[in-house]
């Protein structure tokens, strides 16, 4: 597979880390599809989310969400990639508790753990592949999340254009600090159907661009405006193109107290087609 495609594939390799203080974005049973595209490759990958109750500690509910990621159809021919991300959360305070992830592809293969000291503010960062990578991080002030949960998470933010709310993300060991801009209201559709989406933008604005974002690299998200508030589209863009990745297929929570958050009375102004 050419680069543009491994390099989406890999930014949406959702090691699914996200907490707000406040429940996980996900409720127990719930599950979210998605078709990842790149210019002629329309089904170039499949991203799979999904939501279940974990066995308590200390009286306190937790929940597991796993994440899979790999390569389908013609791109899978041209490059194998297959990976798991599997996060465990406190329920009660929405915190992310620890992290498991494993890829591999043709020419490498990954495998590593996160385990989160939210009194100390670090976390242990254990690399099985490399142990000479493994280190004890120091934890900005937030709560950690990965980039793709981030978004997912906003959700539950209530956000509206022109309004802005910071995120501390981790991808693999190191943090970014990131600002998510809620841009404008747009009409997405999905081989779900076309829903009116808020888009929102991550951007690196309080510390020196890293990574993905220095090299010139975006993400963006449209997250539906019913009540449901699914992010219905995911895109990465790059200097050499952009890569799509769209619901095809969504669950509701089995958990009658994870319901989906719900939305103000009030609608927001007409949809503006999205390009």
């Amino acid at each position: 597979m050419p680069l543009a495609p491994r390099l989406f594939l890999i930014a949406l390799l959702l090691g699914v880390r996200a907490s707000l203080g406040a429940t996980p974005a996900l409720g127990d049973g719930e599950a979210l599809t998605y078709r990842v595209g790149w210019g002629i490759f329309y089904h170039a990958g499949e991203i799979q989310i999904g939501a279940h109750a974990a066995p308590p500690e200390s009286g306190q509910p937790r929940l597991r969400v796993t994440t899979t990621t790999s390569t389908h159809g013609f791109a899978k021919a041209l490059y194998t990639f297959e990976a798991r991300g599997d996060a465990l959360f406190d329920v009660t305070t929405g915190r992310l508790l620890s992290t498991e992830e494993t890829s591999k592809s043709e020419s490498k293969q990954t495998k590593n753990s996160v385990l989160f000291d939210y009194a100390k503010s670090s976390a242990s960062y254990v690399n099985e592949i490399n142990p000479a990578k493994s280190a004890t991080l120091v934890m900005p002030a937030g709560e950690p999340m990965d980039l793709i949960m981030s978004l997912v998470q906003t959700r539950s933010w209530n956000l509206k254009p022109g309004e802005k709310r910071d995120a501390l993300v981790i991808f693999d060991d190191e943090f970014y600090e990131l600002t998510i801009h809620a841009e404008a209201y747009e009409e997405v559709t999905t081989p779900l159907g076309t829903f009116n989406t808020l888009l929102l933008v991550p951007r690196m604005e309080k510390t020196p661009p890293k990574g993905m974002f220095k090299r010139g690299s975006g993400v963006k998200v449209w997250i539906s405006q019913d009540q449901l508030r699914l992010p219905v589209k995911f895109q990465v863009e790059f200097n050499f193109g952009s890569g799509v990745a769209s619901l095809i297929d969504y669950q509701l929570p089995s958990a009658p107290t994870a319901t989906p958050p719900t939305v103000p009375d009030s609608k927001p102004p007409a949809a503006k087609a999205s390009p």
